[in-house]
């Protein structure tokens, strides 16, 4: 079988095609796509590596791997805590925190691997989409308390597209 890299609709599952036709879900390049960015590219590449490895584990391990490995969290931090708008706000302005690695890579990390199963599989499992979603919304949180990105609202939009698929599938 040819080794995949990346994300090319050609080879993906017809199910993930159906729930998410919208062409920034399949760009490499679009930096406000789950996996345009070098992280959620990243995040794919290791997501496939880890399924070949551990063909029969849940992919929830796959998650709390990577929550633990990018956010240096517990996965039981990984919880509704993360979405408080003032927390959010005072990472945001603390300039010896790295909102970039501890917010927007983590959670493109996690949404990445996530929406990877769908690519790959067709289905994401039932366990695995509340952190999905916790990711999908701190991003919008993070996003809107990002004053003066030209881009929040593209970015909230193509979020509000996976927040969608990940209720459909």
């Amino acid at each position: 079988m040819e080794e995949v890299y990346g994300i090319q609709k050609d080879h993906a599952h017809k199910r993930a095609i159906e729930l998410i036709p919208e062409d920034f879900f399949w760009s490499c390049i679009d930096e406000l796509a789950p996996f345009g960015s070098d992280e959620g590219d990243m995040a794919l590449a290791e997501f496939r590596d880890w399924k070949k490895e551990n063909p029969n584990s849940p992919t929830y391990e796959c998650l709390q791997w990577t929550i633990e490995s990018v956010s240096e969290l517990n996965i039981s931090e990984y919880n509704e805590n993360i979405l408080d708008k003032g927390l959010i706000r005072k990472q945001i302005t603390d300039d010896d925190f790295d909102d970039y690695q501890y917010i927007f890579t983590v959670d493109i990390s996690v949404i990445a691997t996530g929406f990877g199963q769908l690519v790959d599989e067709g289905k994401i499992d039932e366990r695995n989409k509340p952190i999905i979603q916790l990711a999908i919304n701190r991003q919008k949180n993070w996003a809107e308390l990002s004053e003066g990105w030209k881009y929040r609202g593209e970015y909230i939009a193509n979020l509000t597209v996976l927040e969608r698929a990940l209720k459909e599938v």
